[in-house]
């Protein structure tokens, strides 16, 4: 009987979620639906002086923006602090682990001798085989260190990076405890993963050289454990580490930039996996599709161009209401008032091929919504000249008398005026869009007038008509 995926997300809160952390939660999350097995979500807090309640709602508002939801969880670990001490006090009580009073200023003084012998600094094993604290160590809180095997090798079948083999020589005896009594990193990770049931552990690769620490402490709990698929980092353009100005920002900013959560979710699968040459992956593909061992062993580059460009596809595909829905949290910080213009699924159609971005679409929504301040300098000397004022005067009328306000109607009326004063479509289109828009660019002519609306348009073209220069007539 094959067992259940199961695979987790466990981000740190010391901050947001970011780039890398939402690529590993994605490919988690996509490993244990496609195989209909589950996702866990865990909060590793344990770092009480860094963790904040901010970060944490930062990461949970991240995950729920990019749909990836979780089965289980949110799990914290500074709620399993008695599971984590009962679980140390066996490996003590098993001597699988020991007390050690070394003081910081002897493993300093170890460490550089190490260094200075060109040997790699590891922890020499003193205290391991003590009875108790030596001599002058009483008043010392020690640490509790895991006795790691001496011997053999540690082998992970990596399902990124293959066969890794690491000997057991080479691997000190990590503290898994601190002097407070506080539990680290590879006892707690190790504990959770265990008591979850976790099966399969997709992480990033900077973590590959605690795996054979915690496969040695799974051992001597005797629980198998987990498979590992440690993932390469993601790299700047110029080859670094991704860091904030290769645009490795929270998540959520990227929302806040106008980036729909199907664009970043594509564009964080497709570093390091791919199918064929596709681009552009609905969810659904992407479920159908993934395995982690398909996932390349390099390291992947981020390229906020290709980002970019992947939101502007969404733009023009994704359904207009679905649109709407997200274009909303940007009229909000814009102040512009939905209610105040046309529907908004109207508004994205007439938007959506001229848009990267949803914020640079409620930038050009405004116009629809609320007067603007100011024409367009430039717009205003290029069109606002010659026969621009006959033009807008005769556009006046005529469109004062449309009783059918719709694209098919004003398109006429626009044409008609060209034809009749023997001009070409740009000499009456353009004064009439500066005239509505208060600049040279908006959606084709009609339906910009049919989203303004009748009155709107009007209003704006008899304005126009005021600011037109009196010389324009005869220029």
């Amino acid at each position: 009987m094959q067992m259940t995926v199961k695979t987790r997300f466990a981000p740190s809160p010391t901050g947001y979620l970011h780039i890398g952390g939402a690529r590993t939660a994605l490919f988690s999350w996509l490993e244990a639906r496609r195989q209909g097995g589950q996702f866990v979500l865990r909060i590793e807090d344990t770092d009480q002086e860094r963790s904040t309640a901010e970060s944490v709602e930062a990461i949970l508002e991240g995950m729920q923006w990019l749909g990836l939801d979780w089965d289980e969880g949110p799990y914290y670990q500074t709620a399993r602090f008695d599971r984590y001490r009962e679980v140390i006090q066996r490996l003590l009580d098993e001597d699988k682990a020991y007390y050690c009073y070394c003081s910081r200023e002897r493993l300093d003084e170890l460490r550089e001798g190490q260094r200075a012998r060109g040997e790699k600094p590891r922890y020499d094993g003193r205290c391991r085989d003590l009875d108790g604290p030596p001599g002058g160590a009483e008043a010392v809180k020690p640490v509790v260190r895991f006795c790691n095997p001496l011997e053999g090798q540690v082998v992970v079948e990596d399902r990124v990076r293959g066969r890794v083999a690491f000997d057991n020589s080479e691997l000190d005896d990590l503290i898994i405890a601190r002097s407070d009594g506080s539990p680290t990193y590879n006892l707690t990770v190790v504990v959770d993963d265990a008591d979850m049931g976790i099966t399969r552990v997709i992480r990033g690769d900077d973590h590959l050289n605690n795996t054979p620490r915690q496969i040695n402490i799974l051992h001597a709990l005797g629980v198998e454990p987990p498979e590992y698929a440690h993932v390469a980092m993601i790299l700047g353009e110029d080859g670094k580490r991704l860091s904030k100005r290769h645009g490795a920002v929270s998540v959520l900013q990227y929302r806040d930039d106008g980036y729909l959560p199907e664009a970043l979710l594509n564009y964080l699968v497709r570093l390091g996996w791919s199918h064929g040459d596709e681009e552009v992956f609905t969810r659904e593909q992407m479920l159908a599709w993934f395995s982690i061992d398909d996932v390349n062993r390099a390291a992947s580059t981020f390229n906020p161009e290709k980002l970019l460009w992947l939101n502007q596809q969404y733009l023009k595909s994704l359904a207009p209401e679905y649109l709407a829905a997200h274009l909303l949290l940007h009229f909000e910080r814009l102040g512009i008032k939905p209610e105040a213009g046309p529907p908004l699924g109207e508004v994205v159609l007439a938007l959506r091929e001229r848009s990267r971005t949803l914020v640079e679409m409620a930038e050009s929504a405004r116009m629809f919504f609320e007067e603007f301040d100011a024409y367009d300098e430039k717009a205003v000397r290029k069109n606002f000249k010659g026969a621009a004022r006959e033009v807008l005067e005769r556009l006046h009328a005529e469109l004062s008398g449309v009783t059918e306000w719709h694209g098919e109607k004003l398109h006429a009326v626009v044409t008609g005026t060209a034809e009749a004063m023997d001009l070409k479509l740009g000499k009456v289109a353009q004064p009439l869009r500066v005239a509505v828009s208060g600049g040279s660019v908006s959606p084709p002519i009609d339906m910009t007038l049919a989203l303004l609306g009748r009155e709107r348009t009007l209003t704006r073209i008899a304005r126009a008509l005021e600011n037109i220069p009196a010389e324009s007539a005869t220029d």
